[in-house]
């Protein structure tokens, strides 16, 4: 079976995904914007076949590159990036080529965050009241919202990739600003929650069925490292391990029901919630639950590394077992972790250096590096990975990697 992986040179470690599906018999064919020569090794190794385009925006050329490989190897099963970028370009290749999988007309109500609110309800959960604005001629409407809602508000891209451009309004100062402007492209403007961000991360079948599921706490939230070039850390919690900030059943029972009420098919899935830190009138109470916005493809960065380390498998590995045979072949590991991704910025000065941290550490580190120019703005420069048996003890280890220079 063919199997066409866009950009699957970036980020680097994807090469975890075309390897897994060369272990499974598929042809994989892979498009990329980047030089052959740059490509990792393993990525080489894992293809059959590369095809360069400079500009992956351009329709035509993407097209070409699919038809080149279609003549040469034969009928496309799939093809997919896993990256939010190219989730439209995916689909209008589906289209022309007659390639299964999510086509345009599936996109508005998986990309646009107003058109996601209707599944969520279908699936059970919680939504935030919202307003669509495009720009000076909406401000009577948003100054009515504001008054049902009160300060402050969020407003971002109704459709966009990760907290690019993405803020709080507190008052009228700044909402006279926002609206001073042409606006780019409808925003969306919605109630502000006081809430950390946990998601519903996993893979599912060709009947919108969860074969697997994980969970990423995210206590500050990404608009806030951006915006501030901030440090940070999240973490993966394993479903069998204990949430000290959610109902894990409640959770789990939930986001199985609005994977379903998606209705998407074969692919990985990074689902947002707000979990409010206290009583919000209207909406819920501390510790619920309250649906933000999906990604239907595998969590940024190396996220789906750090979902391995916390549940001891692998979801490349997973993902490809579902494409080949519908379900899951990977045998679970009895052991699993709280896994933590602790980051750093090189503007900031820190009081332990990296041989410290591993001096107290390196028995706990599995993995460490340096996110590549194009992703530090929102993930910071350097990252440690870590697992440990408590949420105690990563706590404590984030608190060490993260503790700042104190001055005299």
């Amino acid at each position: 079976m063919n199997f066409i992986f866009v950009s699957a040179h970036y980020p680097v470690r994807y090469f975890k995904w075309t390897e897994a599906l060369k272990a499974r018999g598929f042809n994989v064919l892979v498009i990329g914007d980047a030089p052959y020569e740059s490509l990792h090794s393993r990525l080489i190794h894992s293809m059959r076949e590369y095809y360069f385009v400079p500009d992956m925006n351009d329709f035509q050329a993407m097209s070409r590159a699919v038809e080149y490989f279609e003549k040469k190897y034969g009928k496309i099963d799939y093809l997919e990036s896993m990256n939010e970028w190219w989730l439209r370009m995916d689909a209008k290749l589906r289209a022309k080529f007659g390639i299964p999988g999510l086509l345009p007309s599936d996109m508005d109500r998986l990309t646009a965050k107003s058109d996601m609110k209707h599944y969520f309800e279908l699936g059970g959960a919680k939504t935030i009241r919202y307003l669509l604005v495009k720009g000076p001629e909406d401000r009577e409407a948003a100054s009515a919202f504001v008054k049902k809602v009160g300060y402050p508000v969020f407003v971002k891209p109704n459709i966009g990739v990760g907290a690019n451009d993405s803020y709080r309004i507190n008052g009228e100062n700044e909402f006279d600003r926002f609206f001073s402007r042409e606006l780019p492209e409808t925003y969306i403007m919605e109630e502000y929650i006081d809430g950390s961000i946990v998601s519903f991360d996993g893979i599912c079948n060709d009947q919108s069925e969860v074969v697997f599921a994980t969970s990423d706490h995210f206590p500050v939230p990404i608009a806030k490292i951006v915006n501030e070039k901030l440090d940070y850390y999240y973490y993966d919690v394993p479903f069998s391990l204990e949430m000290k900030d959610i109902n894990a059943k409640e959770f789990y029972k939930v986001g199985c029901q609005v994977v379903k009420a998606f209705n998407i098919k074969k692919r990985f899935f990074h689902i947002e919630f707000f979990v409010l830190n206290q009583d919000k009138e209207g909406l819920g109470k501390k510790g619920d639950f309250i649906a933000l916005e999906c990604n239907m493809r595998a969590p940024g960065g190396d996220t789906p590394d750090l979902i391995d380390y916390g549940n001891s498998l692998s979801v490349y590995d997973i993902y490809a077992d579902v494409i080949a045979y519908n379900e899951s072949r990977v045998t679970p590991y009895p052991k699993v972790y709280y896994a933590l991704a602790t980051h750093r910025r090189d503007t900031l000065a820190y009081e332990h250096s990296e041989s410290e941290i591993f001096a107290r550490y390196g028995d706990k580190i599995v993995h460490w590096g340096r996110y590549p120019a194009a992703m530090a703005a929102a993930m910071a420069d350097k990252f440690y990975d870590a697992r440990f048996e408590t949420l105690e003890e990563g706590l404590e280890f984030d608190t060490f990697v993260r503790e700042k220079v104190h001055y005299e």
